[in-house]
């Protein structure tokens, strides 16, 4: 090679060299960092990212298909949820008490009568430190716990606590409350609903024993969004989320599996929503047949004055080999199977007049209690009313407020403040 030209190509060569090397050092360093990245999260055992991007600020709702009076007429309706109102105890209030009447009401829901409380005061109690204390005091632990990543809810069944996982969640969602609304932690730092559910979707596992809610709250937030990482690097995906609300046997589950039939039908209404981009066509196939199945079993399993028992999944033998049923649960696995037949198409339906059969025991069983054994019972009592609410096509708060403006002398007597509830009104193991 003449030397000439071998005098052009060394600086050539030089910069090919030193882009070599400085690729090399940039490659070494980054294989470095995410070698020290990676032991990081092996001895942590939590994986950081960034907080998945929620596209809206107010939820997405499901609605109710139907109106049927014949179901349940305008007096009735207004009964029922004059019943469920939710007249709390000022002191010791219980967290899952007002997550459930807040649920049904909403956040703008108001009332006449000063004793029972409107849903900006019921949220308040939920996302304020100063308001949850003010009824508990200070010797028990808070509900809104602080985290480094964001704000966790207190559950389980301690005092003062949430009673189940993303219980409070999924029921501030449902009651409309915006992402951007404060969230008031004991430090008296301000955060946000954005903050709890960025939390919760880091933490969530798919074994975690009650999925129900944390199903129902997720599918109004993210769509058409399927999936998201948590904080163990595990993608979850509402294919997955179906998947585990079908698995094991019908009665598995919060209120005697009642409230997995709910979530996987609010999963299709909201795949409907989305034109069948937030589940898999196979998923939703399985989602439809788990639920046809489960209609044909509620036909053998009503008893004839319209009820169900806390076994309805055993078909026609909860009628021929009735258990010894207290009230109370007769009226969780009714209350919650209109609930969820309320939002499914027809095709899921038994003949309606099993579902008339079955809202007629809820009301007259509703309009018989006195507002003790309301207050005792009041979570599983609070299904009712949402769910005939929902058989009308309205929203209890709405249709309170209309009756209230047709009947002037409703919610004018001022009620006497119900006594703190008794110590039967402690949630049990399957309850809320």
């Amino acid at each position: 090679m003449p030397a000439s030209r071998s005098v052009r190509l060394l600086p050539v060569f030089i910069t090919v060299q030193v882009a070599v090397v400085i690729a090399f050092g940039v490659g070494f360093a980054r294989s470095s960092s995410d070698a020290t990245l990676r032991l990081a999260q092996i001895r942590t055992g939590r994986i950081d990212y960034a907080p998945l991007n929620i596209t809206r600020q107010e939820p997405l709702r499901i609605t109710p298909l139907y109106d049927d009076p014949e179901l349940i007429s305008d007096e009735d309706l207004a009964a029922v949820l004059r019943q469920v109102q939710p007249r709390f105890p000022a002191q010791r209030i219980k967290p899952n008490y007002v997550e459930h009447a807040l649920r049904i009401w909403g956040i703008d829901a108001e009332f006449r009568d000063p004793q029972v409380m409107a849903g900006r005061k019921m949220l308040d109690f939920l996302v304020n430190h100063g308001q949850y204390i003010a009824s508990w005091g200070t010797k028990v632990a808070p509900l809104l716990q602080e985290e480094d990543t964001g704000v966790s809810i207190r559950w389980g069944k301690e005092e003062g606590a949430s009673v189940h996982h993303d219980h409070w969640l999924a029921c501030l969602t449902e009651a409309g409350v915006t992402l951007n609304e404060p969230v008031y932690t004991p430090s008296h730092r301000e955060k946000t609903i954005n903050d709890v559910l960025q939390q919760a979707l880091r933490d969530f596992r798919l074994d975690e024993r009650e999925t129900e809610w944390s199903v129902l709250a997720y599918g109004l937030w993210l769509p058409p969004d399927g999936k998201w990482k948590n904080n163990a690097g595990r993608e979850i995906t509402f294919d997955l989320l179906a998947e585990r609300l079908m698995r094991g046997a019908l009665p598995l589950g919060v209120c005697h599996g009642t409230h997995r039939l709910y979530s996987l039908m609010a999963l299709v209404r909201l795949d409907d929503e989305f034109n069948g981009q937030l589940i898999q066509k196979e998923t939703r196939a399985k989602i439809m047949a788990h639920l046809k199945r489960v209609s044909v079993i509620i036909v053998d399993s009503q008893f004839p004055d319209g009820h169900w028992a806390s076994n309805w999944s055993d078909g026609l033998d909860s009628v021929t080999k009735p258990v010894e049923d207290e009230l109370f649960r007769k009226v969780i696995a009714t209350g919650h199977q209109l609930e969820w037949l309320a939002i499914a198409p027809e095709e899921l339906h038994p003949p309606r007049k099993r579902i008339r059969d079955a809202a007629k025991w809820l009301i007259k069983t509703t309009k018989s209690q006195t507002r003790t054994e309301i207050l005792e019972k009041y979570t599983f009592f609070s299904h009712v009313g949402n769910a005939l609410a929902l058989w009308r096509h309205t929203r209890p708060a709405e249709f309170w407020k209309q009756w209230e403006a047709s009947h002037p002398e409703e919610g004018t007597e001022t009620s006497p403040e119900p006594a703190a509830a008794p110590a039967s009104a402690k949630p049990k193991a399957d309850g809320h």
